[in-house]
C-alpha cells in the first residue's frame, strides 16, 4: 500500500520532477561558467565560510548538516505556496554549488568532496523543490475546485474541495518525506564518509 502510494507520486508529478532536474542542472551550469563575473559578490561569502569552519565556529557535524539542509527542504515544500519560489531557491543553491566548483581550481578533488554526498544532497533538493511544486498544484486544484461549486454550506464545500485535492497534497507529503530522508543520509555520508572516501581515492591515483 506505502509503496503503491510512493510509486504513484513519482508517477503523477514527473513533470514536476524533471522541472526540478532542469532547473538544477541549468543553475550548476550557469553558476560555474558565470564565476569570473560573480566573483566578488560570492568570494566573500566562500572567505566567511571557510574562516568560520576553520576557527571551529562552524562545526561540520551530522547534527549542525543535517539541520541547515533540512530547513532548505522545507523551505522548498513550503514555498510551493507560491510556486516560483520553490524554484528561486532550488536555482539558487545550484548557481552557488556550481561557482564554488569553479573556484576551487581542481576539479577532480572538488568532485570527490562532493559526489559521495552530493548525490543524496542533489536528489533530495530535486524532490523537495518538486514536493513545492505538487503542493502548489494542491492550492490550485483545491481552490478550482471549490470555485466551480454551487452554493451551499461553507464547510461542506471546503470538505468537498479538500477531498478533491487531497491526492495532490499526500504526494507532496510523500515527497517531502522522501526527501528528508535523503538529505539525513546526505549528511552523514558528509560528516563522516566523504573525505575518507576522497582520501582513499586520491591515494591510488
Amino acid at each position: 500500500m506505502i509503496l503503491d502510494e510512493v510509486k504513484s507520486a513519482f508517477s503523477e508529478n514527473k513533470l514536476a520532477i524533471y522541472a526540478s532536474i532542469a532547473i538544477l542542472f541549468v543553475s550548476l551550469v550557469l553558476g560555474y561558467f558565470l564565476e569570473p563575473y560573480l566573483y566578488s559578490y560570492f568570494n566573500p561569502v566562500v572567505d566567511e565560510m571557510t574562516q568560520k569552519v576553520q576557527q571551529g565556529t562552524i562545526k561540520l557535524t551530522f547534527q549542525s548538516l543535517f539541520a541547515n539542509n533540512i530547513q532548505i527542504v522545507l523551505s522548498m515544500f513550503v514555498f510551493g505556496v507560491t510556486c516560483f519560489f520553490s524554484a528561486v531557491l532550488l536555482g539558487f543553491n545550484g548557481f552557488f554549488a556550481g561557482y564554488y566548483v569553479a573556484t576551487t581550481g581542481n576539479l577532480l578533488v572538488t568532485s570527490l568532496l562532493i559526489i559521495p554526498h552530493g548525490i543524496f544532497e542533489f536528489s533530495s533538493c530535486i524532490l523537495a523543490c518538486a514536493s513545492g511544486f505538487v503542493l502548489f498544484n494542491f492550492i490550485f486544484k483545491f481552490l478550482k475546485t471549490l470555485h466551480g461549486q454551487d452554493d451551499g454550506p461553507v464547510r461542506e464545500l471546503l470538505s468537498i474541495s479538500f477531498d478533491a485535492s487531497f491526492d495532490k497534497l499526500k504526494q507532496a507529503i510523500i515527497l517531502l518525506i522522501i526527501a528528508s530522508i535523503l538529505m539525513a543520509i546526505a549528511g552523514f555520508v558528509e560528516a563522516y564518509l566523504t573525505l575518507p572516501i576522497a582520501e582513499l581515492i586520491l591515494n591510488f591515483i
